[in-house]
């Protein structure tokens, strides 16, 4: 950022990141397609064969990121030395109006037996009407000590918590288990300063157990990500551009959000997403627009869902296009393969486009063509915002 800042220039230039959530995959059987190479993707194709391709690492070889810091990697923020907990992304995410030295942790409810281990780790992804139900209830009946708490639904399964009171902290592990068929974990303290919190996170658990016990799905709650406010440099600061974001799901416009840019508003659908950015395209330089269900299709293991949703972001390619932005990039934030129904270390693969860009020998996109013919190489996500401001001619020459 230090680097980068001093070199950033005017231009009457327009940027577009185009992020299909957990794009990367992997074939059903081993030598087969990916998800995405299975996929009829006539307009992605045309994008990398008019320009350049690559694969992206969202933190580093062989680590699996999580949404938040595999974003922030996107947007050039380290993704290590700036790792922000889920919970305050889910917080600005839906709005709420967050305080220096508030605590936030992402909620999943999820599903008990009766030896209180986990069955469902997401409650069979419930409704969420179901969800602002039982938000309103754990409002009624909980009560903490030593500090006031903030329960706000973000959608389907997930919802956020947030602490406030004074003297907290957020060196504090996830109780998620991450499978099924164990018990949630203990909220334990990494440091003796988050002690406190440690303990008002473990009564809130409590109390909600007790609360949910008759419900189902929902009869308990997963705690993950805790974090605790604090200050990030702007996008606009660093890099002079004027940023909007486009997303459905509130953790992402909480990134977002987080970096300095504004929230546009939308529908829920994907095409709602490309009204909003056809209707804002004349005040900003630079589009971050979000597709999920990409991402929530490789979650749930089911692989020809996910083509099916991948054919889907293709088709929205046309409408983009015809707003004539200056510079493309389409990648997403990490992979996630439906056969193992989770986030993965595999490498993202990404497309950049612009008229100062050199082709390669990619006709289609996808991973083995990224990985063979594309002259973008591989490189770290962090990588891609200087790519696409260069290609904008926003950069000054570095050095005499």
């Amino acid at each position: 950022m230090d680097f980068l800042a001093p070199l950033k220039r005017k231009a009457d230039t327009k940027l577009l990141m185009l992020i299909a959530d957990g794009l990367g995959g992997l074939p059903r059987t081993p030598g087969g397609l990916t998800e995405l190479e299975t996929a009829r993707t006539p307009n992605l194709d045309r994008l990398a064969k008019e320009g350049t391709c690559g694969l992206l690492d969202p933190v580093s070889p062989g680590i699996t990121p999580g949404s938040g810091p595999a974003h922030l990697a996107l947007f050039g923020y380290d993704p290590i030395t700036c790792n922000v907990g889920r919970g305050l992304l889910g917080a600005l995410g839906v709005g709420f109006p967050i305080q220096h030295g508030d605590v936030a942790a992402r909620i999943n409810f999820c599903t008990v037996d009766a030896h209180g281990r986990v069955t469902d780790r997401r409650a069979g992804r419930i409704a969420t009407d179901v969800n602002q139900r039982l938000v309103q209830k754990l409002r009624k009946a909980v009560e903490l000590q030593g500090a006031e708490f903030f329960l706000e639904t973000e959608k389907e399964h997930r919802a956020v918590v947030i602490f406030r009171g004074a003297d907290l902290h957020d060196a504090l592990n996830d109780t998620d288990p991450q499978v099924t068929g164990v018990e949630p974990h203990g909220v334990v303290a990494a440091d003796e300063k988050s002690k406190k919190m440690a303990k008002i996170a473990h009564d809130f658990i409590e109390q909600t157990a007790k609360v949910l016990a008759n419900e189902h799905p929902a009869n308990m709650v997963l705690l993950r990500g805790f974090a605790r406010s604090e200050k990030f440099r702007s996008m606009q600061e660093i890099y002079g551009i004027t940023c909007g974001a486009i997303a459905t799901y509130p953790m992402y416009r909480g990134v977002a959000k987080l970096v300095g840019m504004d929230v546009i508003e939308c529908g829920p659908e994907p095409e709602d997403e490309v009204e909003a950015l056809k209707g804002s395209f004349a005040t900003y330089d630079f589009f971050y627009v979000h597709y999920k269900k990409t991402d929530s299709r490789g979650e749930d293991g089911d692989f020809d869902a996910k083509v099916r949703e991948i054919e889907h972001f293709d088709s929205l390619l046309p409408a983009i296009r015809e707003l004539k932005f200056d510079v493309i990039a389409v990648t997403g934030d990490h992979s996630t393969p439906a056969v193992l129904k989770a986030h993965s270390w595999h490498p993202c693969p990404v497309v950049l486009w612009s008229k100062y860009e050199r082709t390669d020998l990619c006709d289609a996109f996808g991973e083995t063509q990224c990985a063979t013919r594309g002259a973008l190489g591989r490189h770290p996500s962090t990588h891609l915002m200087p790519l696409m401001l260069a290609n904008a001619m926003r950069l000054e020459k570095f050095g005499a």
